[in-house]
């Protein structure tokens, strides 16, 4: 395996996003440099972006998600630094990507409670609960409650 050199051509850099009760971005970063082998690890608000030859990459992005299989999605990023096509310094601003990571973090929560009945051998539930939302009245009751009053 050769040395990560920045902007080396033949290296992927992919995303990892932590929505976990358990771990924060900067826990699954210190585990992840313990683990790690010439991959460039930086950690994010949303937790790492990991670069380097496919194989490495692939190996740490493998242990990365044992620690907290449930909490932890991966992401392909879809072009590289300093690609002309989605350059920063042709658009200005942020990164296009970084605008859909905020949109995309909020809905986590609906894969991790879907994971979750898959694993405990449930159905999957048609919808998920909101975090932080009491769940709204069945329509089922509704007719019932609206049946005994007639």
């Amino acid at each position: 395996m050769t040395e990560y050199v920045p902007g080396y051509v033949g290296t992927v850099t992919k995303y990892v996003f932590v929505e976990s009760p358990h771990m924060t971005p900067g826990e699954l970063a210190l585990r992840a440099y313990e683990v790690s082998f010439g991959v460039l690890i930086k950690e994010t608000c949303f937790g790492l972006q990991v670069t380097g030859e496919p194989e490495a990459v692939d190996s740490l992005i493998a242990e990365i998600r044992s620690f907290d299989p449930n909490h932890i999605f991966i992401k392909d990023r879809g072009f590289p630094p300093g690609d002309p096509r989605r350059c920063r310094a042709n658009l200005g601003g942020a990164r296009p990507g970084y605008l859909g990571h905020e949109r995309e973090f909020r809905l986590l929560h609906y894969i991790t409670h879907g994971l979750k009945a898959l694993e405990q051998g449930g159905e999957m539930p048609e919808t998920a609960p909101s975090p932080g939302k009491k769940p709204g009245l069945d329509i089922r009751r509704l007719q019932e409650l609206i049946d005994e009053e007639s």
